[in-house]
């Protein structure tokens, strides 16, 4: 089937004279998920970044280190897999014995992703009218639903007060208007939410919004009927899409902000013909990475509830369960324990649930109709999330069911320990996510053993389970504040064995001049993984104080041979 889309596509190469055609994962609105998923179409692979390359005799698929193996499972047939940021297209395609002709879609890419990727190694033409689209038969029909509004007891803060933010900051930067292309700065600035992505509430829309407060709001009109009627949106114009050129023409001033990461080149062209660029960041990203009062109260209490069916979960899974069930089955089973609460929505992103060899696929997706068996000899990973009416969960937690072998125990040990070290931070100190990475990694190095994902990613309220700009990895370099909210994620995967990974969501607390980290998530770490010789006294104390934490907060909605066995791990 994908043979045949891919020859369908190459026919189009002749009629539009190109070498090749870029095909990236992301939609018109630069999502996590994207709808439709394009990438997925032509290559099969289902991970949620990276890049196809379809040459008239070559197909190339980019992934970060994360999909590397889940690439070549599902993809490696037809394309060559190749591990980005070790290598990026233009590094590949730069070997080619001629300057090739790539066709993109202009909606679908931003000129900072051409610019990274490709360079100006190559001819890149514009195609207007997606060759995806025209050789696939998705007719992507899904239920339209309304947007829906958050009051201030959920979001901690009025419409006004963040467009005054907005505002303030354009203003001492000489800038007349700002194009908000991602819709989860929309939700953000103008406490909305919609049911547009399958895992995140997110209400696909932009915004344009001028220094005089003038808001152009663009969506789709089928959509916008319920929040019409509410006062706090009754300032919106309600705008089409088409009419984003004459909208612009007719806007006052000479500066303009965009943001770089989610400005499609073809938005960011009709911007540029009427106005200056003087931005390339939407400070919408930094405004809504910094949580009040009252969203991280709301986080806490979404970690309780989330933490209560997980603790549950593990009980069950560890202690109750005499059957052989397969990955799917627990995956379903825990989402049950979720259902339970009433303001629990939908799952944060797509439960990976792998069981020995699965569990070295680091963002592993279980099916139905071929789920493994969990063998009790095998660790099992469960890394899932939840979306609840109040804030957004994620956690991972590797478990065993018989006595571990020795290397297993002492690698889950080297990762608790980086774990650990992540979360003991002195953010007065080590206050980038670059430095901090360092700490999780330290363990695993002396071993010479190490990891190809970030060790966190920051994570918005009610939102996006992934959210910058902060994160913990080699690379970033944001500052980490008071009020953000970061995953502590260290493991450990071998290929074709075994994966291992302990994760917790984390914010940032100030007392006095002192920062520090202060954990969300709160779920039993397994005892039996854990090599606690290993462990300094400082290690076995903070154990200690999350164990009891974890005890403390949970054991009011636990019933009596639950807290028994929880209170175990004090």
């Amino acid at each position: 089937m994908i043979k045949k889309k891919i020859l369908k596509l190459k026919s189009y190469l002749k009629i539009y004279n190109l070498d090749g055609y870029i095909i990236p994962k992301n939609d018109a609105y630069f999502s996590e998920y994207s709808s439709p998923d394009r990438l997925k179409i032509i290559s099969n692979f289902s991970g949620s970044a990276g890049y196809a390359v379809i040459l008239r005799k070559k197909n190339y698929l980019f992934v970060d280190g994360r999909y590397t193996i889940q690439a070549k499972l599902e993809s490696g047939n037809e394309f060559k897999i190749i591990e980005v940021p070790k290598c990026y297209p233009k590094d590949v395609l730069i070997k080619q014995t001629k300057k090739i002709t790539l066709g993109y879609d202009p909606q679908i890419f931003t000129k900072f992703s051409i610019e990274k990727n490709f360079g100006n190694y190559f001819k890149l033409i514009p195609i207007f009218g997606n060759l995806v689209d025209k050789i696939s038969q998705n007719n992507n029909k899904r239920k339209i639903s309304p947007f829906y509004n958050l009051s201030e007891k959920i979001t901690g803060e009025s419409i006004s007060s963040k467009i005054n933010k907005i505002i303030k900051v354009i203003s001492s930067q000489n800038i007349d208007n700002i194009f908000i292309s991602a819709p989860e700065n929309v939700a953000w600035l103008l406490n909305l939410r919609g049911k547009d992505n399958p895992l995140s509430p997110i209400p696909n829309c932009k915004l344009i919004l001028t220094k005089q407060k003038k808001m152009f709001f663009f969506s789709c009109p089928k959509k916008i009927y319920k929040i019409k009627k509410i006062n706090e949106y009754k300032k919106l114009k309600y705008s089409k899409y088409q009419d984003f050129e004459k909208i612009i023409e007719n806007l006052n001033g000479k500066n303009f902000c965009i943001d770089k990461t989610t400005c499609s080149v073809s938005n960011e062209n009709i911007i540029k013909s009427f106005f200056y660029i003087k931005s390339n960041t939407d400070p919408c990203y930094h405004l809504k990475s910094i949580k009040n009062k009252t969203e991280i109260k709301n986080m806490i209490n979404a970690h309780i509830k989330d933490g209560v069916a997980l603790t549950k979960f593990i009980y069950w899974i560890k202690k109750i369960n005499k059957k052989k069930i397969t990955e799917y089955e627990a995956e379903k089973k825990l989402e049950r324990y979720r259902k339970k609460d009433k303001n629990y929505l939908f799952p944060s992103f797509n439960t990976i649930a792998g069981s020995g060899s699965n569990a070295a696929i680091v963002h592993y997706r279980t099916i139905k109709k071929n789920s493994k068996k969990i063998d009790k000899k095998d660790i099992f990973l469960c890394d899932s999330g939840g979306q609840y009416k109040y804030g957004t969960t994620d956690v991972t937690r590797t478990l065993c069911f018989s006595k571990p072998q020795k290397n297993i125990k002492n690698i889950f040990t080297k990762v608790l320990k980086g774990h650990i070290a992540v979360a003991c931070t002195n953010i007065n100190k080590n206050n980038t996510g670059k430095s901090i990475d360092i700490r999780a990694r330290k363990f695993l190095k002396k071993a010479k053993l190490d990891y190809a994902h970030g060790t966190g990613h920051g994570v918005g309220f009610f939102l996006n389970v992934h959210e910058g700009p902060q994160a913990i990895s080699k690379y970033n370099k944001v500052k980490i504040s008071e009020g953000m909210i970061l995953s502590n994620e260290p493991g450990y995967y071998k290929k074709g064995k075994f994966g291992i990974r302990i994760e917790n969501l984390l914010y940032v607390k100030r007392s006095g001049y002192k920062l520090f980290f202060e954990n969300l998530t709160l779920a039993p770490i397994d005892k039996d993984l854990t090599d606690f010789k290993q462990l300094s006294k400082d290690e076995m104390k903070y154990l200690f104080k999350y164990n009891l934490q974890v005890y403390s907060k949970l054991s009011p909605y636990l019933n009596r041979k639950q807290k028994k066995w929880l209170a175990s791990f004090i």
